[in-house]
Protein backbone atom coordinates (compact mmCIF):
# COMPACT_ATOMS: atom_id res chain seq x y z
CA UNK A 1 0.00 0.00 0.00
CA UNK A 2 1.28 3.74 -0.70
CA UNK A 3 0.55 4.81 2.55
CA UNK A 4 3.19 1.85 4.27
CA UNK A 5 5.32 3.29 1.86
CA UNK A 6 4.81 6.64 2.77
CA UNK A 7 5.18 5.89 6.38
CA UNK A 8 8.68 4.10 6.00
CA UNK A 9 10.18 7.09 3.64
CA UNK A 10 11.73 9.32 6.12
CA UNK A 11 14.66 11.29 5.98
CA UNK A 12 17.36 9.32 7.06
CA UNK A 13 20.63 10.90 7.75
CA UNK A 14 22.74 8.15 9.06
CA UNK A 15 23.56 5.24 7.01
CA UNK A 16 25.56 2.25 6.75
CA UNK A 17 28.40 3.61 5.10
CA UNK A 18 29.88 0.47 3.99
CA UNK A 19 26.35 -1.13 1.95
CA UNK A 20 27.16 -0.84 -2.03
CA UNK A 21 24.34 1.04 -4.05
CA UNK A 22 25.80 0.15 -7.52
CA UNK A 23 24.91 2.96 -10.73
CA UNK A 24 22.08 0.64 -11.80
CA UNK A 25 20.15 1.19 -8.82
CA UNK A 26 20.98 4.57 -9.17
CA UNK A 27 19.72 4.74 -12.48
CA UNK A 28 16.46 2.50 -12.06
CA UNK A 29 15.80 5.76 -9.40
CA UNK A 30 16.16 8.51 -11.90
CA UNK A 31 14.23 6.42 -14.32
CA UNK A 32 11.13 6.77 -11.57
CA UNK A 33 11.79 10.58 -11.77
CA UNK A 34 11.98 10.67 -15.75
CA UNK A 35 8.93 8.56 -15.71
CA UNK A 36 6.87 11.37 -13.14
CA UNK A 37 4.56 13.92 -13.78
CA UNK A 38 6.47 17.29 -15.53
CA UNK A 39 4.93 20.77 -15.32
CA UNK A 40 3.95 21.32 -19.05
CA UNK A 41 5.60 18.37 -19.68
CA UNK A 42 8.98 19.90 -20.13
CA UNK A 43 11.30 17.22 -18.53
CA UNK A 44 13.90 19.93 -17.48
CA UNK A 45 15.76 18.08 -15.01
CA UNK A 46 19.06 16.22 -14.82
CA UNK A 47 20.94 14.03 -12.55
CA UNK A 48 24.18 13.14 -11.80
CA UNK A 49 24.89 9.91 -9.81
CA UNK A 50 27.81 9.18 -7.48
CA UNK A 51 28.36 5.58 -5.82
CA UNK A 52 32.18 6.39 -6.29
CA UNK A 53 33.78 6.85 -2.87
CA UNK A 54 36.19 9.60 -3.92
CA UNK A 55 32.77 11.63 -5.62
CA UNK A 56 30.68 10.52 -2.82
CA UNK A 57 33.24 12.42 -0.16
CA UNK A 58 33.38 15.20 -2.86
CA UNK A 59 29.47 15.69 -3.15
CA UNK A 60 28.95 15.14 1.38
CA UNK A 61 31.84 18.22 2.62
CA UNK A 62 29.28 20.62 0.48
CA UNK A 63 26.12 19.60 2.09
CA UNK A 64 24.41 20.72 5.55
CA UNK A 65 22.73 18.42 8.01
CA UNK A 66 19.61 18.31 9.92
CA UNK A 67 19.79 22.15 11.10
CA UNK A 68 17.52 21.54 14.07
CA UNK A 69 19.67 19.22 15.77
CA UNK A 70 22.84 21.59 17.20
CA UNK A 71 25.91 20.18 17.34
CA UNK A 72 26.04 17.92 14.59
CA UNK A 73 27.50 19.02 11.29
CA UNK A 74 26.06 15.45 9.40
CA UNK A 75 27.07 11.98 9.65
CA UNK A 76 30.58 10.76 10.62
CA UNK A 77 32.82 7.72 9.19
CA UNK A 78 30.84 5.14 8.98
CA UNK A 79 27.36 6.64 8.54
CA UNK A 80 27.71 8.60 5.60
CA UNK A 81 25.64 7.62 2.41
CA UNK A 82 26.17 5.34 -0.32
CA UNK A 83 24.76 6.88 -2.97
CA UNK A 84 24.06 10.09 -3.96
CA UNK A 85 21.75 11.60 -6.78
CA UNK A 86 22.18 14.98 -7.61
CA UNK A 87 18.89 16.90 -9.40
CA UNK A 88 19.85 19.73 -12.04
CA UNK A 89 17.27 22.18 -13.94
CA UNK A 90 18.53 22.63 -17.34
CA UNK A 91 18.25 26.54 -17.70
CA UNK A 92 18.43 25.68 -21.91
CA UNK A 93 14.62 23.54 -21.45
CA UNK A 94 13.31 26.39 -19.43
CA UNK A 95 14.26 29.00 -16.88
CA UNK A 96 12.18 27.84 -13.53
CA UNK A 97 11.49 24.37 -12.71
CA UNK A 98 8.51 24.45 -10.16
CA UNK A 99 7.13 21.73 -8.66
CA UNK A 100 9.45 19.28 -11.07
CA UNK A 101 12.33 18.76 -9.27
CA UNK A 102 9.88 18.19 -5.42
CA UNK A 103 8.60 15.56 -8.00
CA UNK A 104 11.22 13.70 -8.93
CA UNK A 105 13.02 13.68 -5.23
CA UNK A 106 10.04 12.00 -4.03
CA UNK A 107 9.92 9.71 -6.68
CA UNK A 108 13.64 8.75 -6.23
CA UNK A 109 12.79 8.31 -2.29
CA UNK A 110 10.00 6.25 -2.85
CA UNK A 111 11.62 4.10 -4.87
CA UNK A 112 14.41 3.29 -2.57
CA UNK A 113 12.11 3.19 0.31
CA UNK A 114 10.93 0.26 -1.73
CA UNK A 115 14.09 -1.37 -2.26
CA UNK A 116 14.91 -0.88 1.76
CA UNK A 117 16.88 1.89 1.03
CA UNK A 118 16.81 5.09 2.96
CA UNK A 119 17.60 8.50 1.86
CA UNK A 120 17.16 12.86 2.36
CA UNK A 121 16.28 15.09 -0.04
CA UNK A 122 18.97 18.04 0.92
CA UNK A 123 18.25 21.42 -0.43
CA UNK A 124 21.22 23.49 2.00
CA UNK A 125 24.14 22.86 -0.70
CA UNK A 126 27.22 24.86 -0.93
CA UNK A 127 26.51 25.21 -4.90
CA UNK A 128 29.38 27.46 -5.78
CA UNK A 129 31.54 24.54 -4.63
CA UNK A 130 30.13 21.72 -5.62
CA UNK A 131 29.62 23.64 -8.92
CA UNK A 132 33.33 24.02 -9.21
CA UNK A 133 34.57 20.38 -7.74
CA UNK A 134 31.70 18.27 -9.89
CA UNK A 135 32.67 20.66 -12.96
CA UNK A 136 29.22 20.84 -13.52
CA UNK A 137 28.23 23.39 -16.51
CA UNK A 138 26.72 27.16 -15.89
CA UNK A 139 23.49 25.97 -18.00
CA UNK A 140 22.48 23.84 -15.13
CA UNK A 141 20.91 25.00 -11.65
CA UNK A 142 21.60 22.48 -9.00
CA UNK A 143 18.05 22.31 -7.40
CA UNK A 144 18.69 19.43 -4.52
CA UNK A 145 21.36 16.28 -3.23
CA UNK A 146 18.89 13.12 -2.92
CA UNK A 147 21.47 11.16 -0.20
CA UNK A 148 21.02 7.32 -0.11
CA UNK A 149 21.90 4.29 1.75
CA UNK A 150 21.27 1.37 3.83
CA UNK A 151 19.13 3.36 6.98
CA UNK A 152 21.07 2.84 10.50
CA UNK A 153 18.68 5.54 12.26
CA UNK A 154 15.45 4.94 13.14
CA UNK A 155 12.85 7.65 12.54
CA UNK A 156 9.66 8.08 13.92
CA UNK A 157 6.42 10.16 14.02
CA UNK A 158 5.24 12.45 16.50
CA UNK A 159 2.50 14.18 17.36
CA UNK A 160 2.87 18.00 17.29
CA UNK A 161 2.79 19.01 20.88
CA UNK A 162 0.51 21.32 22.16
CA UNK A 163 3.42 24.37 21.46
CA UNK A 164 3.38 23.47 17.94
CA UNK A 165 6.54 22.83 17.28
CA UNK A 166 7.67 21.15 14.22
CA UNK A 167 11.66 20.61 15.21
CA UNK A 168 12.88 17.51 14.53
CA UNK A 169 14.95 15.83 17.63
CA UNK A 170 17.14 13.02 18.65
CA UNK A 171 16.70 11.50 22.16
CA UNK A 172 19.28 9.78 24.43
CA UNK A 173 19.37 6.54 22.36
CA UNK A 174 19.67 7.95 18.94
CA UNK A 175 16.22 7.67 17.87
CA UNK A 176 15.05 10.60 15.61
CA UNK A 177 11.83 11.89 16.38
CA UNK A 178 9.49 13.76 13.55
CA UNK A 179 6.67 16.00 15.11
CA UNK A 180 4.08 16.23 12.34
CA UNK A 181 0.75 18.25 12.46
CA UNK A 182 -2.55 16.57 12.85
CA UNK A 183 -5.08 16.01 9.88
CA UNK A 184 -7.63 17.69 11.05
CA UNK A 185 -5.17 20.58 11.97
CA UNK A 186 -4.24 20.78 8.08
CA UNK A 187 -7.99 20.83 6.49
CA UNK A 188 -9.82 23.88 6.67
CA UNK A 189 -13.29 24.05 7.13
CA UNK A 190 -14.50 27.15 5.16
Amino acid sequence: MIKELILKNRSYRRFYQDYKIDATVLRNLVDLARISPSSANLQPLKFIISCDVFKNATIFQHLSWAGYIPDWSGPGDGEKPSAYITILGDTEICPSFGIDAGIAAQSILLGATEIDLGGCMIGSIKKDLLRSDLQIPSQFEILYVVALGKPKEDVVIEKCEVDGSIKYWRDENGIHHVPKRSLNELILNV
